[in-house]
């Protein structure tokens, strides 16, 4: 059942993030899903993985793991098999045009949503009662 749930969260992570990504660009990429699936899934592990972590610092911490996870695939997906995807070659403080500090910094609140839509998930389709919240440490 626990690989089951993961898959489940997994696709409905990279559901949603294909569909903002429709609504903030106009478009996205099928890899976008599993990229996104990875990371809903990963910023939604943040609160089990250490149990009692204000919401603050899971925001942050999934933002750095997004911020991680996009550089990775945006070497991969671009320079490797250049699907130019994305490029933040324009942005200000880009690494290689895959990354940039105002995309990471919009991760931040992105992440807390994702954190809190991934508690409701969890506790629609499986029942699982919701992480006692705290904002600060």
């Amino acid at each position: 059942m626990r690989l089951l749930e993961h898959g489940i969260v997994g696709v409905a992570g990279g559901l949603l993030y294909v569909g903002v990504e429709f609504l903030y660009r106009g478009r996205s990429h099928v890899s976008m899903f599993f990229v996104g699936g990875l990371c809903f899934w990963a910023i939604g592990m943040l609160d089990r993985a250490a149990p009692g972590l204000p919401l603050t610092a899971q925001a942050v911490l999934g933002a750095a793991l997004v911020t991680a996870l996009e550089l990775v695939s945006g070497l991969a997906l671009n320079v490797g098999l250049g699907l130019e995807v994305w490029d933040y070659s324009g942005c200000p403080l880009n690494l290689c045009g895959q990354i940039c500090l105002p995309y990471s910094l919009l991760w931040i609140p992105l992440s807390l949503a994702a954190a809190l839509t991934d508690d409701l998930l969890r506790f629609l389709l499986f029942r699982q009662p919701f992480p006692p919240y705290r904002w600060l440490l």
